[in-house]
């Protein structure tokens, strides 16, 4: 599990074709590895990845092709948030992700807040089958990073960086039409499915 705190901004310096799909050198010099092991969970722009080697500060994952085919941003070199996973007694600041993305958005909109100095508006296209589970004052990961959103019509939600989120993450270099892993709120797609259920039993929602 994960918080969408992200913890440092490192750096895929390597993206090797294997096995139907890559083995990943990432540069993490900015992330604290004393309690990173081979076996452990880092999201990698919110992809949740498994560490297969560790030399110095080079982490290296395997990443299957449904992994490849669900997110972006994965499989050639760039700037990438991590966080380490979750462990007991860590503090929730952000909410509770799995790191499993649910899919690709576009963003649509990047620029100057007009209510907030040095804050930047973000507004995103999710895809249809993701609209239902997204909420105005709810939250979602975009490339790993825990947002609250500020509106939602149709698809489309935005939601304000502010200057501590630019300065500690990849968000900053977004730009419309940047395509953005999201995973959307696990309370929100369990109370649907619950809904969902009751709805094919015939029982009423209550």
């Amino acid at each position: 599990m994960f918080t969408g705190l992200v913890e440092a901004v490192g750096r895929i310096t390597e993206a090797r074709a294997r096995s139907g799909g890559l083995r990943l050198a990432v540069d993490a010099w900015a992330l604290k590895l004393g309690d990173v092991a081979v076996g452990d969970s880092v999201a990698v722009n919110g992809c949740c990845l498994t560490v297969v080697d560790l030399r110095g500060a080079t982490l290296a994952f395997d990443v299957s092709a449904e992994t490849l085919a669900c997110t972006t941003g994965l499989d050639r070199v760039g700037d990438v948030n991590l966080e380490t996973a979750l462990r007991v007694g860590d503090h929730l600041g952000g909410h509770m992700m799995s790191g499993h993305v649910d899919g690709v958005g576009t963003a649509a909109r990047f620029e100057t807040a007009h209510d907030d100095a040095g804050s930047m508006l973000l507004e995103v296209e999710a895809p249809a089958d993701l609209a239902r589970f997204i909420a105005p004052k709810g939250s979602i990961a975009v490339n790993g990073v825990s947002l609250t959103l500020n509106t939602v019509v149709g698809r489309r939600f935005s939601a304000n960086l502010i200057p501590h989120t630019l300065a500690l993450t990849t968000l900053k270099h977004l730009a419309a039409g940047a395509r953005v892993n999201l995973e959307v709120d696990l309370l929100a797609r369990y109370v649907a499915r619950l809904h969902d259920v009751q709805s094919m039993e015939g029982k009423p929602w209550t």
